[in-house]
């Protein structure tokens, strides 16, 4: 899932007036569209167990808001409704981090000194604390060095995706990431579409797995579930070469 409408984009003195340029929050409009996903996600026909989240502040924003329609309750006496934290677990994944390029980022915006976020506990404490889950190691301890290629960040988010479905085959994952990195979700599958990606736009894969036992198991390929113009994703088809 791609997180919220970001400030920086609808507020063109933003950068010049932030602390962090870098690592916009997000719009009141986009977090109310992340709870709005985050109603619709939690209608699925099954649960989601876990959510993994870029470090950046827009996808922790969203997490924030779609955690808390995911655990939501239902509403009693017309007040908010309560959450149940024990619903879902929640923890920064780095590798899921925006593509670190001057494509996105403007080399004059970035942390001089090299510090682009504080450390994890922090990052987290955003999420109910009941949801963070703090014996989780990270497939990317540390975010990438900033200036790799698009090449590259494309092929970290396939590997990421990958390896996050690997490491908990047991679970129904929710990933809150970058436009880049649902792109790559999709790409994967139709290598012949250009695709727009709405904020809080989502895809949706699943595969079938088999255990051998608790531990060991062995998957199948992904399918792609996601239908065009239906959860904030647009494909074109492209001429085949």
């Amino acid at each position: 899932m791609r997180h919220g409408d970001r400030i920086d984009h609808f507020d063109p003195n933003w950068v010049s007036q932030a602390a962090r340029p870098w690592d916009p929050v997000l719009t009141d409009g986009g977090k109310a569209r992340a709870r709005a996903t985050g109603a619709r996600l939690s209608g699925l026909d099954f649960p989601i167990h876990r959510v993994l989240v870029s470090p950046f502040v827009r996808c922790r924003e969203t997490a924030a808001e779609v955690i808390t329609s995911l655990c939501s309750v239902g509403e009693i006496d017309g007040q908010d409704s309560p959450i149940d934290p024990s619903r879902v677990k929640v923890s920064v994944e780095y590798g899921l981090c925006e593509m670190l390029n001057n494509q996105v980022i403007e080399p004059s915006v970035i942390p001089k000194d090299g510090d682009w976020f504080p450390d994890t506990s922090q990052l987290e404490a955003i999420f109910p604390e009941e949801t963070r889950d703090h014996s989780v190691t990270p497939i990317y301890q540390q975010i990438p060095t900033y200036g790799e290629s698009v090449v590259n960040a494309r092929r970290r988010f396939a590997g990421v995706i990958r390896s996050l479905a690997d490491k908990y085959p047991h679970e129904n994952l929710l990933l809150i990431t970058h436009g880049e990195a649902v792109w790559v979700s999709v790409q994967y599958f139709y290598r012949h579409v250009e695709m727009f990606v709405d904020y809080c736009g989502f895809s949706h894969l699943e595969r079938k797995i088999s255990f051998n036992s608790p531990e060991a198991f062995t998957s199948e390929s992904f399918n792609l579930l996601t239908k065009n113009n239906d959860t904030g994703l647009v494909f074109r088809n492209l001429p085949l070469p």
